[in-house]
């Protein structure tokens, strides 16, 4: 029996053979045998038993299915069947949509991969409803951040926000027949991993040498993420040219912040979700980088993206409740910003490349506000930082009775409170252990404490609420 579109031999298994149960799955269905040559001649497997057990967990795990799998006995020497049926739903592997065409497997990328989608279950991915998760479950903060944006941007009416979290989401058509759909769920509920692994965002700083330095994981609702993003990039992994104009502090940053914001912004809105993979946004000296899944517009090229352009956005649900939040621009008009933003204070335009089905925009920094350029010693970065704590230690000490150090360590800690014990140390020019031993010691005083989990919290410091809501 010759291999054919339903059959295909290998002598021997690896774990990539799981791609072609995949695509057996999206297909017609399928039986692979292991232990025969492309001859059909039967070789034999070894550790059979071993692979008797390995094989089954492995397609479950991996691929969320379940296949028959079976010992068969030629000639006095053993291999496995392994019999694949069709699926009824769109079946992945680590984010890859694989498919049994003739006697060939194709990973399914672009326009090709969404028409599958849309031909397997009759919606796009976002559109799905879910059964475990309720509108009762989903985050209040995130439904607060909204209102408060869509009001403020207005974007929305009083009146049309001054309904139930129920009536809101179907106005936004995010539900279906009294359901949630997986858009949804991304925008407003607390953990969108439960719906699909990898909905979160990456930050990272990298060094010249493409070391990653520290990083943070946001893995709240697509609408809390977006609400803190911004500031901690700015804050947290951003440096500023100090400079004061009648005894006005002015920091000039190497980045137009609405620039960065709306490329954020739009890689967020229009991400495909479905490959399980996060937006990324790498961080150096002297660039930023932002990378999202993408399914572009059929025979659009990324030098469409830089044209002037219609408004086709691959989730437009999850678009539209951008737009009204204030978050993206309509019509097309996200790019002509970032491009004017960067244009307004004299940097390069940024530029997109598009490699498989990742999209990344790359940002170059403005040279004549970097303070800290690639190459500087050690010894000239740590006195820039010192000066720079230094200052801020002068002119704001927070509790009385608390040394210098603590006081420096503090106001890092204020501005930046989603940061790492690492950044810390860095912003700091501490050692980390100096920065460990005066955080417990903090805490015990009861000065800071955690506001969340060790993962997703932040630093909460005494009193500072209270001199936040004075300004």
């Amino acid at each position: 029996m010759a291999e054919s579109q339903n059959i295909e031999y290998k002598e021997s298994w690896r774990d990539e053979y799981l791609k072609w149960i995949c695509g057996f799955a999206n297909a017609q269905g399928g039986t692979i045998y292991i232990g025969i040559d492309d001859s059909g001649n039967v070789v034999g497997v070894q550790n059979i038993k071993k692979l008797m057990e390995d094989i089954p967990n492995k397609i479950q795990s991996g691929l969320g299915i379940v296949a028959d799998v079976n010992k068969l006995k030629k000639n006095g020497k053993y291999y496995l069947e392994i019999k694949v049926d069709p699926s009824t739903f769109p079946i992945s592997y680590h984010g890859e949509y694989h498919y049994r065409s003739g006697s060939t497997k194709q990973q399914l990328t672009g326009i090709a991969l969404s028409e599958f989608i849309m031909r397997k279950t009759g919606f796009r991915w976002e559109d799905v409803t879910v059964d475990d998760i309720s509108v009762n479950d989903l985050d209040d903060e995130s439904f607060k951040i909204f209102r408060r944006e869509a009001l403020r941007k207005k974007r929305m009416f009083e009146a049309e926000l001054n309904v139930s979290n129920e009536e809101l989401l179907q106005k936004l058509h995010l539900m279906k027949d009294g359901k949630l759909k997986r858009s949804a769920v991304l925008l407003f509920y607390h953990d969108p991993g439960a719906v699909q692994v990898g909905s979160f965002i990456k930050i990272g700083k990298f060094d010249e040498n493409d070391i990653v330095v520290y990083h943070n994981d946001l893995e709240e609702s697509l609408i809390v993420n977006a609400n803190k993003v911004i500031d901690l990039i700015f804050q947290m992994y951003l440096k500023a040219k100090i400079s004061y104009e009648h005894d006005k502090r002015v920091e000039d940053y190497p980045f137009a912040r609405e620039a960065i914001r709306e490329a954020v912004y739009n890689a967020i809105a229009h991400n495909c979700y479905m490959y399980g993979v996060p937006i990324q946004i790498r961080v150096k000296e002297d660039s930023i980088t932002i990378s999202n899944s993408c399914i572009l517009p059929e025979n659009w090229t990324v030098d469409t993206l830089m044209e002037k352009h219609d408004s086709k956005p691959y989730n437009p649900e999850i678009a539209n409740v951008f737009y009204r939040a204030g978050f993206i621009e309509n019509w097309g008009q996200g790019i002509q910003k970032i491009c004017y933003e960067c244009q307004k204070i004299g940097a390069e335009l940024p530029s997109y490349e598009l490699i498989g089905t990742t999209l990344r925009i790359s940002f170059k920094a403005l040279e004549r506000a970097l303070i800290d350029q690639p190459g500087d010693n050690s010894d000239v970065q740590k006195n820039k930082t010192s000066n720079k704590t230094s200052d801020k230690t002068s002119n704001e000490v927070l509790f009385e009775g608390l040394s210098k150090d603590e006081n420096t360590l503090l106001i890092v800690i204020k501005e930046a409170p989603y940061a790492t014990q690492d950044f810390y140390a860095q912003e700091t020019s501490f050692s980390l252990s100096k920065v460990q031993r005066m955080m417990k010691k903090l805490q015990n005083d009861k000065i800071i404490w955690r506001n969340g989990s060790k993962k997703k919290g932040s630093w909460e410091i005494k009193g500072i609420w209270r001199q936040k809501r004075l300004f």
